[in-house]
């Protein structure tokens, strides 16, 4: 569920992973593939919130460090690899390529967002729509553009729907200050489980996301409380 925050080993239970070791994982999933994101200060990538509030800009990857590059930051990030099969950067791209040429064939994509160490959120389902290759001063990279949808597998069918209610992500930085001023639990009643970043006036009523005062930590029960009062 999107704005969850989950630790690590939840993560990997959700995608049946004993391990998630990279960030960009193509068809992890038979129905959909995973990227890991990060926006803290020390993060190895640039991945970016629009100001739109519901697209991602998310930077490829680098060249492993086990092929004998010095330092990876200093060559371009690889389509291909030496053996001429794509890397994950290239399963990406082509998967861009085929939607260009028949939408009907998007690629789902679910995100992460590492908060802390150890501490992450779920940001929910997107669809990948466009990349880009772009100079940024030493080399070339790529920059995946991801688009928040709402995604119904059933019948092993995935439906895609934009959603009538989108709500504008929540940035990193926010959640890092709500979960220091609440203290890493429910506001209500003090739980530390099953909790998850909550807009206290949703996004579709007005509010906001972009300031800490109208985002809080709730438990799932008092998320549902919440969610049945508005309904």
């Amino acid at each position: 569920m999107k704005d969850n925050i989950i630790r690590y080993r939840e993560m990997c239970a959700a995608e049946q992973h004993d391990m998630l070791q990279k960030g960009m994982n193509f068809r992890l999933n038979p129905q959909y593939s995973v990227l890991l994101m990060s926006q803290r200060t020390n993060a190895p990538y640039k991945d970016a919130i629009h100001p739109d509030g519901i697209t991602i800009e998310y930077e490829g990857h680098d060249l492993p460090r086990s092929q004998q590059i010095r330092d990876p930051k200093t060559v371009d990030q690889p389509r291909f690899t030496r053996g001429g099969k794509p890397t994950e950067n290239g399963k990406f791209a082509d998967a861009v390529d085929q939607y260009k040429k028949d939408p009907t064939k998007c690629e789902i994509v679910r995100m992460y967002e590492k908060v802390f160490d150890g501490v992450w959120s779920e940001k929910g389902f997107f669809k990948l729509i466009d990349y880009k290759i772009v100079n940024d001063g030493t080399r070339k990279v790529f920059r995946f553009i991801l688009e928040e949808v709402e995604v119904s597998f059933e019948h092993k069918k995935v439906e895609i729907t934009l959603g009538k209610e989108r709500s504008r992500i929540i940035p990193s930085s926010v959640k890092k200050e709500v979960w220091a001023r609440d203290g890493g639990k429910c506001v209500m009643c003090g739980s530390t489980d099953e909790l998850h970043f909550d807009h206290d006036l949703p996004y579709s009523k007005g509010g906001t996301s972009i300031t800490a005062a109208n985002v809080r930590i709730l438990c799932a029960r008092h998320n549902l409380q919440k969610s049945a009062k508005i309904e």
